[in-house]
């Protein structure tokens, strides 16, 4: 066995190790980058240069601001109206609720960006409320997560931030604009589904509202769906960058929530920021020690040996992103979304590109499997945070989930193999 071969079994194999050892990621990923780079006989520095140059980056600067502007929205009012708008737009229907509630994660994407924020901020509203209308917990639970992976495709999202950086620095904004006709579909498909879960066990109708409240609501939501408004328009328009529209999109959510809707003071305020901080400590060591993990994966030539040998099982370009997709779907039963979408990027992407897979196409092909990653054990966090805000166990919850989990591997099928569906409306607006 040659070094380059050992060093490619140490690197991934310590990392597998640790995983199963239940280290958190970060550690992981930095412990198995210095114990290959040890075994090289490299200096140490190697790995630090690495972590440093990996968040040493302008473009990184919007994703603690999009976190902060989600924070913001998420606690100073913004659910609740995103909720009461989505009551006056389906909430009329048999299974009104369980339509209300993947409706407000289709707007609450377009503001947290976030998985894990959509489901804790929209499940602790609307998961008891289904539930006291007479709708099962598991459903109510299954519902919310997984209509939140609509955060990770409708624009804005801090993880496309992170793919466009892992794959070279593609346009932010053709990313933004790749994600909208996936994540609508998205929705629809979930909504279609709920409701013919909703008339085979007899869920209930929602009660209509009338035209002035509902116009009222209506008006109160408005200048919260206007930060979504905000930032792609900015970006499309050339107004400012990803970055500075994340700044922006957080100065907007700082003004209307303390100015306008009048729910955040100054201690409120404070909790909102240690919130974004707690996040941010956990993104940034994990972006950081991912980036030393790929600067070995690439000197190792681990890309080059992934290709040639997916290549030399097919050359069939369906097959292979078929496989790709198993094999993406898979990670993400294992990992978090950030530190593979830094890690896979560079492996599969010179893959894809040979068969003639735009980036910005593959981008969102990869979102969408790691999102349905984030519900599937044994390291599904949005399925955690579900099961806990509702209590409802993992099983059961992860059972009630399963119809949705086809839709959402159809949908994956089809912007796979039908290319227009993500692309048209970037080659449209850019």
């Amino acid at each position: 066995m040659s070094q380059t071969e050992f060093a490619i079994i140490l690197l991934v194999g310590s990392f597998l190790l640790f995983i199963i050892g239940r280290l958190p990621i970060a550690i992981a990923l930095g412990t198995s980058a210095m114990i290959t780079v040890l075994y090289l006989g490299f200096p140490v520095r190697v790995v630090v240069q690495s972590m440093v140059t990996g968040v040493n980056k302008v473009a990184l600067l919007a994703i603690p601001f999009f976190i902060f502007a989600g924070q913001i929205m998420s606690d100073g009012g913004i659910s609740n109206r995103l909720v009461s708008l989505s009551k006056v737009i389906v909430g009329r229907f048999r299974g009104g609720l369980a339509m209300v509630n993947i409706l407000t994660s289709m707007f609450f994407g377009g503001i947290s960006g976030s998985s894990v924020a959509d489901t804790s901020s929209i499940g602790t509203i609307l998961i008891p409320e289904m539930v006291k209308d007479g709708y099962d917990a598991d459903f109510s639970a299954s519902v919310t997560i997984t209509s939140s992976v609509q955060g990770i495709l409708i624009p804005p999202s801090h993880n496309m931030i992170i793919y466009s950086m892992a794959a070279g620095g593609l346009s932010v904004g053709a990313l933004f604009m790749a994600g909208v006709i996936p994540g609508i579909l998205l929705g629809v498909s979930q909504m279609i589904l709920s409701y013919f879960i909703a008339v085979k066990r007899g869920y209930p109708k929602g009660g209509r509202i009338g035209w002035k409240e509902a116009l009222k609501i209506s008006r109160d939501a408005f200048l919260g769906l206007l930060t979504p408004v905000i930032i792609i328009g900015g970006v499309l328009g050339g107004i400012f960058t990803a970055t500075e529209s994340a700044a922006v999109a957080a100065l907007w959510a700082f003004i209307v929530t303390m100015f306008f809707y009048k729910e955040v003071n100054l201690k409120k305020f404070r909790q909102i920021l240690m919130s974004t901080l707690m996040t941010l400590v956990v993104v940034m060591p994990v972006i950081a020690a991912a980036n030393a993990f790929g600067y070995l994966l690439a000197y190792l030539k681990v890309p080059e040996l992934v290709l040639n040998g997916l290549l030399g099982i097919t050359s069939n370009k369906y097959v292979l992103l078929f496989l790709v997709n198993i094999i993406l779907l898979v990670l993400g039963m294992i990992m978090d979304m950030a530190p593979l979408i830094l890690i896979c990027t560079p492996v599969f992407l010179p893959l894809v590109q040979t068969l003639g897979v735009s980036p910005i196409h593959f981008g969102i092909i990869m979102l969408l499997n790691l999102g349905i990653g984030l519900l599937t054990p044994p390291v599904g966090v949005t399925l955690f945070v579900g099961s806990t805000i509702s209590k409802v166990s993992i099983e059961r919850l992860f059972k009630s989930t399963l119809p949705f989990y086809l839709s959402m591997i159809g949908l994956l099928l089809l912007i796979t193999y039908i290319e227009p569906i993500v692309m048209w409306l970037p080659r449209l607006v850019m």
